[in-house]
């Protein structure tokens, strides 16, 4: 069998694994606190595979391997990889406390209600996207992942980080700060994890399943859903394709461009994702946050015309919207194309900028395919019988970027 204790915030592995092992592998921090036999062979944790092969020769002779590992081996680590080695089958897996537990602990706050983001050997992108969507966040940290990276990239939101170092040990640290704390700081290699928060929300109701808030039951919310002027919204039966091309997901961002009502903004972020709205009127940028807030969610909102606004937005979007645009329209379009890294769809009611627009989208590199949506609505008629109520036909374009660019990081 191999043994996997989880040690550091848990309880230090019993005599008896000690006392039996013949391979201990470890972080050298765990191998020089434990008190292990002194005929048994030790391998500090670097590189993987050298370890595994090693662990691999001891199990090949069915003799007994013990691994200490941090917290809760389970919870994004060692296990995974033993497990699909060796097989669930030879692993006694002793867990400790989590780092993500013992932080929240710390702190009085449950859990159970929040998003835990893995950004050690992970783009980091992910875990500030996850950061900017959700009220409560742990991020589990990773050279040049770390507290400094992660509040350089929330400096224009009202979080507060909490970074837990050392946690379970004689120099545990546990410290609120603002990201601009965090990013002006050297912290070390001592950090397990970082918590984001936004304090208004982070007590938040009572839980049924763990994880992220409630799903939406449903999406392409009615036009009364929102607050709007004179009938200028997205209207649902576009704004459902819209997001199916979109698609909005925990750990994207995604731009609403000529954000109008915000009504595309506020969908994806009740579908998870980080949102960027722009607005290029002050009317519109307090519908934008008024429906956002109105809906329970959060969507940054950036003043501006498009396209030179969009330069002054320094992150990379995986999707966008455009739904406005004028006569600038193409230019707004292939500044867009440039930047997305997976999707773009555009929403145009007048066939005269449809070929520029799908123009722009395949001369950025873009598979350019669309359609005329033309729906009619039941509407009642006096006499208790209903007729058909046609809406405005709009054309809507989406350009998806190849897989393979997606891979090769090449939409910068």
């Amino acid at each position: 069998m191999i043994t996997v204790v989880g040690t550091g915030t848990g309880a230090a592995p019993s005599d008896d694994v000690l006392a039996g092992a013949e391979l201990v592998v470890g972080g050298r921090r765990h191998l020089d606190a434990a008190r292990l036999p002194e005929t048994a062979e030790r391998v500090v944790l670097g590189p993987l595979a050298p370890a595994l092969d090693t662990i691999g020769e001891y199990v090949a002779k069915d003799r007994p391997v013990l691994v200490l590992a941090s917290g809760d081996p389970g919870f994004f680590g060692i296990v995974r990889v033993l497990a699909e080695r060796f097989g669930p089958e030879r692993l006694d897996v002793r867990p400790g406390a989590s780092s993500v537990a013992t932080a929240f602990a710390r702190i009085g706050l449950p859990w159970d209600d929040a998003v835990v983001v893995s950004a050690h050997g992970r783009e980091l992108r992910t875990a500030v996207n996850v950061c900017r969507a959700q009220p409560k966040t742990a991020v589990l940290t990773g050279p040049g992942a770390g507290p400094a990276e992660l509040g350089a990239a929330l400096r224009d939101t009202a979080r507060v980080l909490v970074v837990a170092s050392g946690l379970g040990s004689g120099g545990e640290r546990v410290e609120r700060v603002t990201p601009a704390e965090a990013a002006a700081r050297d912290w070390g290699t001592a950090v397990n994890v970082v918590l984001c928060l936004d304090e208004a929300r982070a007590l938040g109701p009572v839980r049924t399943v763990a994880g992220p808030g409630e799903q939406p039951a449903g999406w392409a919310l009615e036009e009364a859903e929102f607050a709007h002027r004179d009938s200028m919204i997205t209207k649902f039966e576009v704004r459902a394709l819209a997001l199916a091309r979109l698609g909005p997901r925990p750990g994207d961002l995604v731009w609403d461009v000529g954000a109008g009502s915000g009504s595309v903004a506020v969908e994806c972020a009740r579908l998870g994702a980080a949102v960027t709205a722009v607005e290029k009127t002050a009317d519109g940028v307090e519908r934008v946050r008024a429906n956002a807030a109105a809906h329970g969610v959060d969507v940054r909102v950036v003043r501006g015309a498009a396209p030179e606004a969009l330069a002054e937005l320094a992150e990379t979007p995986d999707a966008v919207f455009v739904g406005g645009g004028g006569r600038e329209l193409p230019a707004i379009v292939a500044a867009c194309a440039r930047r997305a890294r997976r999707t773009v769809v555009v929403a145009m009611a007048a066939l005269d900028r449809v070929p520029a627009a799908r123009e722009a989208l395949t001369s950025a590199g873009l598979s350019c395919d669309g359609v005329l949506l033309q729906s009619s609505r039941l509407a009642p008629l006096p006499g208790d019988v209903t007729r058909l109520a046609a809406t405005n036909p709009v054309f809507l374009l989406w350009g998806v970027r190849p897989p393979a660019a997606v891979e090769e990081g090449v939409a910068q």
